[in-house]
């Protein structure tokens, strides 16, 4: 019994010293907007961990060791054009590469648009992002969080998400709130990795697009979820990089975003590199790119 008894210590004094991970859902019960549950989460492992089909949305936290934690924390956003989530090759690997910069990296499973599950389904996605940075600034303290020090970062569509939280933030829908929902969801700043941005630009995702507002989608509904007609001087600084290459979503896309934080005042620092396709996550292997992260963790700690 004492030899058990002292294991548990062990362990338990090991996950204080090096960080515990969690996951936490964003709301207890049946998530807003979401009429039923009408099927199983799928998962496909083929190089990269696809989840789709995501009806109970959560955050999984990943801590750094208390010696280097610097309070920061990131929000990840996986893009997947709104039909699937690259779940670690845009999310968890950051999230643990994050933990040895001293920041708390937080991947967020949000759900996708589905027409026979959810009402209001091109609002589901925001919902989530909003209060998943809700949920870290409640748990900022516990967690060793400066709650003025938390960002977002979306990749690809999860880029498109992660402008949509930084230009709508203040969006309120009529549902029922708790106290959770009084907090800001403002991110402090943002990093956008080869994001669709516009939906009324001739350089938009077709597929984000269509997945998200659907076919035949109003002008009112494109301009909407086009970022950056949505910036104001209280959008949060911004950083962005992308590929000359990119034939998925053109660099367009993050040029028209920067000249709106320009013209709006907003600091903001991009990087565009000659090449590196689309999807390049952490660029090993592709050429000049590969260096974007060590620009990126410049930036954030002189943000």
């Amino acid at each position: 019994m004492r030899r058990i008894i002292l294991l548990l210590f062990l362990n338990s004094f090991v996950l204080s010293a090096f960080g515990q991970d969690l996951k936490l859902p964003l709301w207890e019960g049946m998530p807003p907007l979401q009429s039923n549950l009408n099927s199983e989460e799928e998962r496909t492992q083929e190089g990269i961990l696809r989840i789709s089909k995501v009806q109970i949305p959560e955050i999984e936290v990943y801590f750094p060791t208390k010696q280097i934690q610097n309070g920061q924390a990131v929000l990840i956003l996986p893009g997947g054009g709104y039909r699937i989530l690259a779940y670690d090759w845009e999310g968890s690997d950051f999230a643990k590469w994050f933990n040895s910069e001293g920041i708390t990296g937080i991947v967020l499973k949000y759900r996708l648009p589905d027409p026979k599950s959810q009402s209001s389904p091109e609002e589901v996605p925001l919902l989530d992002a909003q209060r998943a940075i809700r949920l870290v600034r409640h748990h900022a303290k516990e967690w060793g969080i400066d709650p003025d020090k938390i960002g977002v970062m979306g990749f690809s569509a999860g880029g498109h998400l992660a402008s949509t939280l930084s230009t709508q933030y203040e969006l309120e829908l009529d549902l029922e709130k708790d106290d959770i929902d009084k907090l800001s969801a403002r991110p402090d700043f943002s990093i956008l990795v080869y994001p669709v941005i516009s939906f009324r630009d001739a350089s938009t995702h077709s597929g984000s697009k269509e997945a998200l507002i659907g076919k035949n989608p109003s002008i009112e509904l494109q301009d909407r979820f086009s970022a950056e007609i949505n910036v104001t001087d209280k959008t949060p600084s911004t950083f962005l990089v992308h590929a000359q290459d990119d034939m998925a979503v053109p660099v367009r896309n993050s040029i028209l975003y920067y000249q709106s934080l320009v013209e709006n005042g907003v600091p903001a620092t991009m990087h565009l590199y000659p090449s590196g396709g689309h999807g390049f996550a952490f660029g090993i292997g592709k050429g000049t790119v590969e260096n974007w992260r060590m620009e990126l963790i410049s930036w954030l700690k002189n943000n």
